[in-house]
């Protein structure tokens, strides 16, 4: 397995529970599409896909984020390319994080500078500890907290596997793990971790469907469709918990309530109480 390699730049960056139950969101849990298995839901303009549905056109092909359609997408993210996939909160723009070529590709797609931030996707909590140093942390907080839509911040640390020459002179990365089982699929079996950023251009509102990007729909190998995102265009709330014991909020997001709420319950303070991001 190649080393993973990019990380969150600058601020806006993103175990086992023992004596502290993990906290469930609860607004975002009475709308939660997963039951069980892949999500199976309407596209946003009502047109409903069978599983193993595909509509091709000439802005790419569209699938439908299911399991029959897993080997596809990591097949893509294998070979460089960029495809567009649901979270939990928002659309994405995904490739391999170790792929330089893949990554300026999502850059050039958004027209961003690439002094701004990506985010890495990993498939599970566990992954965690092989970019960032999680020692600090108390026992059973990311699993409180993850999966869910939020981006959490921590050092890298001397062991991390991130490729240190992508962000020369950075210590943290920021790192999602999403509750939705299919991108969480397609990041494991990328042998890699994910690149992840809104799919939208640069400035303009997040994508809460694919109808939302279809001007940039030719720019990927797959747009897989999971159906309109229930949360709003807030996406993850950002904290960053690089520091002993407190946390601060960059970015309120979706989940902030529910996320302080599960950083207070396992013992942290905030750090700041002015929110850097809105």
């Amino acid at each position: 397995m190649h080393s993973l390699c990019f990380n969150f730049i600058g601020k806006l960056y993103f175990c086992h529970s023992l004596a502290v139950p993990k906290l469930e969101y609860r607004h975002l849990l009475q709308r939660r599409r997963r039951i069980g298995g892949f999500p199976k839901r309407m596209t946003c303009n009502s047109v409903k896909f069978e599983e193993n549905a595909e509509t091709k056109s000439s802005f790419g092909v569209i699938r439908p984020a299911a399991e029959a359609h897993a080997e596809d997408a990591i097949a893509a993210i294998k070979a460089g390319k960029v495809i567009a996939i649901p979270t939990d909160t928002l659309y994405g723009f995904a490739c391999d994080a170790c792929l330089l070529e893949a990554v300026n590709r999502i850059y050039e797609i958004k027209g961003r500078k690439h002094t701004s931030p990506l985010a890495i996707c990993v498939g599970d909590v566990s992954d965690i500890t092989r970019f960032a140093n999680t020692d600090h942390l108390p026992s059973g907080l990311l699993d409180a907290l993850l999966p869910g839509p939020v981006t959490v911040v921590l050092k890298r640390g001397e062991s991390s596997m991130l490729e240190k020459s992508l962000n020369p002179g950075l210590e943290s990365i920021g790192v999602r793990v999403p509750d939705y089982d299919f991108i969480r699929v397609v990041a494991r079996g990328s042998g890699s971790a994910l690149a992840l950023t809104s799919a939208n251009l640069s400035g303009q509102p997040s994508s809460v469907c694919i109808k939302d990007f279809e001007g940039l729909w030719e720019h990927c190998a797959y747009i897989f469709d999971g159906g309109m995102m229930p949360s709003g265009r807030a996406g993850s709330t950002v904290v960053e918990l690089t520091k002993p014991g407190k946390y601060k909020i960059l970015r309120a997001g979706s989940a902030k309530e529910e996320t302080v709420e599960i950083l207070e319950r396992h013992g942290l303070v905030d750090d700041n109480n002015d929110a850097t991001f809105t």
